[in-house]
Parts: C-alpha cells; sequence; structure tokens
C-alpha cells in the first residue's frame, strides 16, 4: 500500500474523530503561544491531522491523493514521508515565529505538508497542468507555484480570512527544499525544462 494512501487514511480518521471532539483541537491544533510558554512543541505536527470541517479535510486530501503517488514514486516511501512531515513542520514553525506572541492565533490541517508535497511534485513536471475548481484549462504548474507563492505572501501580510498563508508558504519552501536534499539532480532537471 502507498504510504499516501496511509497518509491520507489516518488523516481522515483522526480528523473525523475530532468534529466530535473539540477537546482534540484545543490541545493538539496549533497554538503559538502555548508552544512558547508551555514547549508544547508536538503541535507542530499534531496539528496536521486534524482539519476544521469536512470540507477543509476533503479539500487537502484530495490535493494529496493527486499529486503524494507521483512525488512517492520519484522520491520512495521514505523520501515522501520526509517531505510530507518536514513540510508540515516548516509550516507550522513559520506560523510559530509569526504568531508565537498572539493568544488567539489558533491553526489546523495539512496545508503546509500538502504544499511541500506539491511543491516538490511541481520540481519533476514544471510544466504538467494544474487544474483549479471552475477553471476549466489547465495552468502549467510552474505559473501555478508562481501565483501561490504570491498570494501566500499577500495573504500572509492581510491577515483576513481563515486561511493558513503561513503553513501554505513555509510547507512549499521545505518541500523544495527537502526534495532538492533528497533528489540534487532534480533542479538540473528543473533548470533544463525552461
Amino acid at each position: 500500500m502507498s504510504v499516501t494512501l496511509v497518509v491520507i487514511l489516518v488523516t481522515a480518521l483522526v480528523s473525523l474523530a475530532a468534529f466530535s471532539s473539540p477537546a482534540l483541537i484545543r490541545d493538539f491544533g496549533l497554538q503559538p503561544w502555548k508552544i512558547e510558554k508551555d514547549g508544547a512543541w508536538y503541535q507542530t505536527i499534531t496539528s496536521g491531522f486534524l482539519h476544521a470541517d469536512f470540507t477543509h479535510l476533503l479539500f487537502n486530501m484530495f490535493t494529496l491523493f493527486f499529486f503524494g503517488p507521483a512525488l512517492e514514486s520519484y522520491l520512495g516511501q521514505a523520501g515522501f514521508l520526509i517531505v510530507y512531515l518536514g513540510s508540515m513542520l516548516g509550516g507550522s514553525l513559520l506560523a510559530f515565529f509569526r504568531h508565537r506572541e498572539d493568544e488567539s492565533y489558533r491553526a489546523i490541517g495539512a496545508s503546509g505538508a500538502v504544499s511541500g508535497v506539491l511543491f516538490g511534485y511541481i520540481l519533476f513536471q514544471p510544466f504538467s497542468k494544474i487544474y483549479l475548481f471552475l477553471l476549466p484549462i489547465g495552468i502549467p504548474a510552474f505559473v501555478f507555484a508562481i501565483g501561490y507563492v504570491l498570494v501566500s505572501i499577500g495573504g500572509m501580510r492581510s491577515r483576513r480570512g481563515r486561511i493558513g498563508h503561513d503553513a501554505h508558504l513555509g510547507g512549499a519552501v521545505i518541500g523544495v527544499v527537502l526534495t532538492v536534499l533528497l533528489r540534487p539532480e532534480v533542479w538540473q532537471h528543473f533548470l533544463g525544462q525552461f
């Protein structure tokens, strides 16, 4: 069985359990001030297995389902897990450093990890097409990546909405770094596509 499918299954089961248990989200969601005050570093990983609702869970796991197996085929199971968990941690750490004095800040979701997987995949397939909901044409993956980074930076600056832009950007950056560290030749491959 692919590691991607195991991650999807575990995340879905934990998230579904959390939907009826606010205590799980309260105790294991990312709370930077609590990490700063109490050293609750486990939240940098546990928060990535929790989701706010079914739509949030479905969107992240849908994206992972389409891009995870491809990255897993390029990096192997262990490499995929390194990128996935490392990106989750990277997204959480960026949120931690930006919000550690904000007692009201909370974050949950696998967005950082999924962003890392997506960006790792883009290194291997920069001209593959990425389809967004309601758009009938595919966007070249590298163009999508540029837009994604710009939207994430803009979202971090405006601090509007309930989207974890910190996790998105942190996860994407760490996903690229870890993919290049695991497969250094991918950088030359990526640049050679242009």
